[in-house]
């Protein structure tokens, strides 16, 4: 039997989280008027449109569409199920579910997942045991702090150890009811040639991977023998996608909110000893090099993201190809230079965490500036050949600055340093943004033709009567007593569809005895094509001193063209049937009212 949700305890753990304390988590919103906006998490943009308005609970963008209350942004962001949206929202208040909802809350995951994540919970605690309290896990102990972690740092990101034993965590998860070929499946564990079962990650220092809400979904295990490969990562899942999860990200979330800035690591060991070094703000990829989807989540949360990789030539190659693709989707970019080929977690241990803050982080290159010194390594700059090619191919670079105190700041650094005019290098930009520029601004013109217009030039070229509908509709979603006048006056009786049936939903809706509340009243609409119409009206400003002679005007102009499409649909039928009986005279009659009535529709719409 499926259990539901009571709805008083919906309204009460949904009133209980401010749609702008929940949003706020994921998005970093300014207050502009009466609504809050930032950049839309749901898709790419330099230009917020993301509006979350707080008196009605609500969120929209205006560039993709997507709008909804608190639980339709969780369900949205995180992939949530309805019921796992309420779970955590109540969590995060201390509420309490009805009992028995657990079952019903899980729905959103398969069984094999919540399997998969209570095996990682237990596999957590038995490695951090092993490591700490046994003789096994002693050299792994010693190990770390070794490498400079605390008792502190190993307890707060429960690192552990997984032991050589073949058979150690197979007995374990067996004996809490976790069938062995199940976790053969999870990668927890694997099959040999002689199909012996065993621990996918013996012999290795245990790092848990958790998701952005702090689960463990996943292990990365490092060597401290001369097993290969060094680092070993659990395999992917629904549950471990490395592309969209950042090491640390759920403790560094507020961090980077807070300063405004990410510093990005190439692996768990640097983003400990960073976090030890009281640099919380720390992130790493898993194993791979950043991708897309990763770079826009820190893009919501920073205005600068410092890439802090390895100072050997494959970390320095690998920072390029982040800052490349963080510049691209808008971020503001450093890099970090870290000498004698070592990484941020040795530099820590080698010198220190004050001049590993100032001399590392604090000295970070700029984007171009980083540019400019990474496309050396390309040219030989004692031939005059190769000179002039590295000067042309930061020239390029320069070009593409649209600021100009910043494109003439990096044009003397290179005017100085090559012995040459600093005019000739701006006439040389100057020549290469002419050139950008019909491509660029071909490129604004599309993108302000597809995203900017298209909303006002939809609202002018509407009918009258589509328009008195939307006002009409507006106003009835804020106020109970309107939709009651409109109830008795028109019914459902609108002309556009959408409206007829958002308007039934809404008739229904009050008729529970309701108040008007739309972020309760889009929980009961599932169609997201229906729930994003009402968003959309309920985003419009309303008057509260409308006028009764303006809500009278709007339903006498629905009225209007109710009753005209009513009369042109007889006069139809009539000109057919005097056609069928071939009296052509009476239906060019009838042609030349239908064309008056149609006439005087389009004079009243324009």
């Amino acid at each position: 039997m499926t259990m539901h949700i009571p709805e008083e305890t919906v309204d009460e753990i949904r009133q209980s989280n401010d749609i702008v304390d929940v949003i706020g988590e994921y998005v970093t919103l300014k207050k502009q008027g009466k609504n809050f906006f930032g950049l839309c998490p749901f898709h790419g943009e330099k230009t917020p449109s993301f509006s979350v308005t707080q008196d009605k609970q609500i969120f929209h963008c205006f560039g993709c569409g997507k709008g909804g209350n608190v639980f339709t942004f969780l369900m949205e962001i995180e992939g949530f199920t309805f019921y796992q949206a309420v779970q955590h929202l109540a969590d995060k208040k201390g509420l309490s579910l009805p009992e028995g909802f657990q079952q019903q809350q899980a729905q959103g995951i398969s069984n094999e997942e919540q399997m998969n994540l209570k095996a990682y919970e237990w596999l957590t605690k038995l490695y951090h045991h092993l490591l700490r309290h046994t003789k096994e896990g002693k050299q792994a102990y010693q190990y770390l702090l070794q490498r400079g972690f605390t008792d502190e740092m190993i307890k707060k990101f429960q690192l552990g150890y997984s032991p050589q034993s073949r058979d150690v965590i197979v007995r374990f998860l067996d004996k809490k009811g976790f069938h062995s070929q199940h976790m053969v499946n999870a990668g927890v564990l694997t099959t040999n040639d002689q199909n012996q079962t065993t621990d996918r990650f013996r012999g290795r220092v245990m790092f848990p991977i958790r998701n952005h809400l702090g689960k463990n979904v996943a292990f990365g295990g490092r060597t401290i023998t001369d097993q290969e490969p060094k680092y070993l990562n659990s395999p992917e899942s629904n549950l471990f996608q490395k592309g969209k999860l950042l090491f640390n990200f759920d403790l560094a979330r507020s961090s980077i909110r807070k300063n405004r800035q990410a510093i990005l690591f190439e692996g768990y060991m640097d983003v400990i000893s960073a976090f030890q070094a009281g640099i919380t703000n720390g992130v790493a990829t898993l194993g791979t090099s950043i991708t897309e989807s990763q770079a826009r989540l820190l893009n919501r949360y920073a205005d600068t993201i410092i890439v802090c990789y390895d100072g050997d030539k494959a970390g320095i190659n690998a920072s390029y190809k982040a800052a490349r693709l963080l510049h691209h989707i808008g971020s503001n970019v450093k890099v970090t230079a870290i000498p004698e080929g070592l990484d941020p977690d040795s530099y820590i241990v080698k010198y220190g965490t004050d001049r590993f803050q100032h001399e590392i982080i604090d000295a970070s290159y700029t984007y171009i500036s980083f540019l400019m010194e990474y496309f050396k390594k390309d040219y030989n700059l004692k031939l005059e050949g190769d000179r002039i090619q590295y000067i042309e191919k930061v020239i390029d670079e320069l070009a593409l600055i649209n600021r100009p105190m910043e494109r003439e700041y990096y044009a003397k650094e290179l005017a100085t340093e090559y012995e040459l005019s600093i005019e000739t290098i701006i006439q040389e930009i100057s020549n290469r943004r002419k050139k950008l520029g019909s491509h660029q601004d071909k490129h604004r013109a599309t993108s302000h033709t597809k995203n900017k217009p298209i909303f006002k030039r939809k609202s002018k070229l509407l009918p009258a009567f589509h328009n008195a509908e939307k006002q009409l509709l507006t106003y009835m979603l804020h106020d109970v007593f309107i939709a009651e006048k409109v109830q008795e006056s028109l019914g459902a009786s609108f002309n556009i569809d959408m409206h007829k049936i958002i308007v039934t939903h809404l008739y229904a809706f009050y008729e529970e005895g309701h108040d008007a509340n739309i972020s309760q009243f889009i929980e009961r609409i599932d169609n997201k094509e229906i729930k994003n119409h009402i968003i959309e009206l309920a985003m419009e400003t309303v008057h509260s001193d409308v006028s009764d002679k303006e809500i009278q005007d709007y339903i006498r102009i629905i009225k209007a063209e109710h009753g005209d499409k009513a009369t042109i649909r007889q006069l139809q039928e009539e000109q057919k049937k005097a056609e069928v009986q071939k009296d052509f005279v009476k239906a060019a009659q009838i042609g030349m009212e239908i064309l008056e009535i149609q006439k005087k529709i389009k004079n009243a719409n324009h």
